[in-house]
């Protein structure tokens, strides 16, 4: 796999049936290594190392339902509260980050009603506040380290 724009993370890798897995430290098992779980399994590392966050806090690709619509985000940063802290939207390296993918993540988050958007195809990240107040985004430079909340 390619190098992405993180920190150089240590990961378990094996080959079963002719493909590479990627051990999983969030769903505790092995996934096939596609690009966009490449770039995954790095933000997870980002959230872990990076950002301190604790390894409960954080979910991975789970449903959720938006418009009647069963939908799945790539990652889920929970506040000790368990409302959201953050929501990653990752794609694999060869695809541009586009408005359709900030459209696709502000609609999950229209459910979701999380502080912070990530969207990252492991070489571009982009960071987002929201300002529900005045309903418009604030792009960040970086991510900022989570409070103790």
């Amino acid at each position: 796999m390619q190098s992405l724009s993180f920190p150089n993370y240590s990961f378990r890798l094996k080959n079963k049936e002719n493909k590479t897995l990627i051990f999983d430290v969030i769903r505790k098992k092995f996934m096939v290594l596609t690009p966009e779980e490449w770039v995954r399994q790095h933000v997870v590392q980002f959230l872990l190392k990076e950002q301190e966050i604790p390894l409960s806090h954080i979910n991975v690709e789970k449903q959720l339902t938006v418009h009647q619509t069963t939908k799945r985000y790539d990652v889920v940063v929970f506040n000790k509260d368990g409302s959201i802290y953050l929501i990653v939207e990752c794609k694999a390296p060869h695809i541009a980050i586009s408005q359709d993918t900030f459209d696709q993540i502000a609609r999950y988050n229209l459910v979701t009603q999380a502080t912070y958007l990530m969207v990252t195809n492991g070489m571009a990240h982009y960071f987002c506040q929201l300002d529900y107040e005045n309903e418009r985004y604030i792009f960040l430079e970086n991510l900022p380290k989570r409070s103790s909340k």
